[in-house]
């Protein structure tokens, strides 16, 4: 085992630190020049700059006490109120600003529990109804607060079954919860529906905005056809939206919008009998950095309705152009209609039926300098696209027509690297072994080594037996689990994303 890094015992020069630092993101996604489908944000550098000096503006304060920094208080209310306009919350909408959207579902999920509590004692075991493709915090959100969460397959559209949901509701759920869009495919689910179903249950409903709050008010502006999925539905009691993704703002910030305060007051903690005074908190951290409150406010204040839209109808142009070019490629379909501008596509056929392998087309557009999101249920690529986006699409699309043909003409490379790790990871039935080895991953990764491991080594190490056998009989293991697959399909039919 290398010797532990230790803190120097006389510091560096400042200047030789930052130098390092630099170095360090030399092996970094490249998301200035538009090769990154996720993660960041990018609205240009002007206004990249902005942000970057509002944050640095607020780096010490701290939310935490907002009559010591008033000013934080007041940008984060005048946050919530510029969010809660844009999604037509009426008068009484009330919320908060998060670390992201991860923190805002959990806040969403914490305060339905606890509205319960207090409202229905008598539910002892607190269950929540979604449909498969939410997104995976509404899970970590009941999984920390000992929740139970009921899915229920989507549509071969893959938007939300309302009269599925209903059904699914019984007397311990206290949230029903849908997307705007959902993540997976980029369609908004029913949002009309299933608000009627809430509203007639007397069950609080979350739409999980996250990554559209701050991108479909703009589409709808700009005259696209989407369905309503805010606060003008009447049985809407939250929404959650990201400021730090389409709102171009810094990370982390989202904001957890209520209907009004009889729902807000549950995301609330107070503790009164603390030796170190009455402590309150508005939501999950304790202390609440003060950059990111800035960032978000001047990002809002500076775009304006007139940025956002313009970034807005470069964004969709540019995912018209990307879908018209997928669908272009026989070997290739992209699934559902995006609403907005998230766009997943994979192979046209089964690889045991002559498709192509898309896994191994995305270790291909990986090696090409593409950093690329793999999903499953149905195995695809997925693509966030941003007004960044609208310069590399030609560039793309020639890259992926590239890859397509070498996996044609080299189908070996399904058997090897990423390929072959994501591919029977997605099939294995037994998803507690597959839980395993990510386990075993995620301890590689957050072990002693300083250095991380390369991508197309994410299997090595501590990774379980599965990972152990994959690697050593995987072509073996892989034609068993397409005939498995294949059977389960005619005793059972093929469901979509079934998490249940």
């Amino acid at each position: 085992m290398p010797e532990r890094i230790r803190i120097p015992s006389v510091g560096r020069a400042h200047d030789e630190l930052l130098q390092t630092m630099e170095g360090f993101r030399k092996g970094d996604a490249d998301w200035r020049d538009g090769r990154t489908w996720s993660l960041v944000y990018y609205a240009g550098e002007a206004h990249h700059e902005l942000i970057q000096k509002a944050a640095s503006l607020f780096f010490t304060e701290n939310a935490l006490n907002p009559m010591a920094f008033r000013s934080l208080k007041r940008m984060e209310a005048e946050v919530v109120q510029m969010s809660a306009s844009m999604l037509n919350g009426p008068e009484g909408c009330v919320g908060t600003m998060t670390t992201g959207g991860t923190e805002s579902v959990l806040m969403a999920v914490k305060a339905a529990r606890d509205r319960a509590r207090a409202k229905q004692p008598w539910i002892r075991n607190p269950e929540i109804v979604v449909p498969s493709t939410i997104h995976v915090a509404l899970d970590k959100a009941a999984h920390y607060f000992g929740m139970k969460v009921r899915y229920v397959d989507v549509g071969p559209d893959f938007r939300a079954d309302p009269a599925a949901m209903a059904r699914r509701i019984n007397r311990n759920t206290v949230l029903i919860c849908a997307s705007a869009p959902q993540y997976p495919h980029g369609v908004v689910d029913p949002i009309e529906a299933i608000g009627a179903v809430a509203k007639q249950r007397g069950i609080p409903f979350h739409v999980d905005a996250c990554i559209g709050g701050f991108l479909l008010p703009w589409i709808e502006k700009l005259g696209y056809p989407l369905p309503v999925f805010d606060f003008r539905v009447p049985g809407v009691t939250s929404i959650s939206a990201d400021i730090h993704k389409y709102g171009f703002a810094a990370k982390g910030a989202s904001v957890i919008l209520y209907r009004d305060m009889s729902y807000l007051k549950h995301q609330f903690f107070v503790s009164t009998d603390w030796s170190g005074g009455i402590y309150a908190s508005p939501s999950m951290t304790g202390t609440r950095p003060g950059g990111p409150i800035a960032a978000a406010w001047a990002s809002l204040a500076g775009m304006g309705e007139g940025g956002f839209l313009e970034h807005t109808d470069r964004a969709m142009k540019a995912t018209a152009r990307l879908v018209a070019g997928l669908r272009a490629l026989p070997e290739v379909q992209v699934y559902g209609e995006p609403d907005a501008t998230l766009v997943a596509w994979g192979a046209k056929a089964a690889v045991n039926k002559g498709g192509v392998n898309i896994f191994a087309i995305a270790d291909r557009l990986q090696e090409q300098g593409w950093t690329i999101d793999r999903q499953q249920n149905p195995q695809s690529i997925h693509c966030t696209v941003t007004s960044n986006h609208e310069s590399v699409i030609d560039d793309y699309l020639r890259d992926v027509r590239v890859a397509i043909d070498h996996v044609v003409a080299n189908p070996e490379v399904a058997a090897s690297g990423n390929a072959a790790m994501y591919g029977m990871m997605a099939k294995v039935p037994l998803r507690a072994l597959v839980k395993q080895s990510v386990m075993g991953v995620m301890e590689t990764l957050y072990g002693t080594s300083i250095e991380p491991p390369e991508p197309n080594k994410l299997g090595d190490g501590n990774a379980g037996p599965l990972m152990k056998w994959m690697n050593e009989h995987g072509a073996t293991i892989d034609a068993a689990l397409d005939k498995f697959e294949a059977a389960r399909g005619k005793i059972f039919g093929k469901k979509l994303g079934s998490r249940s």
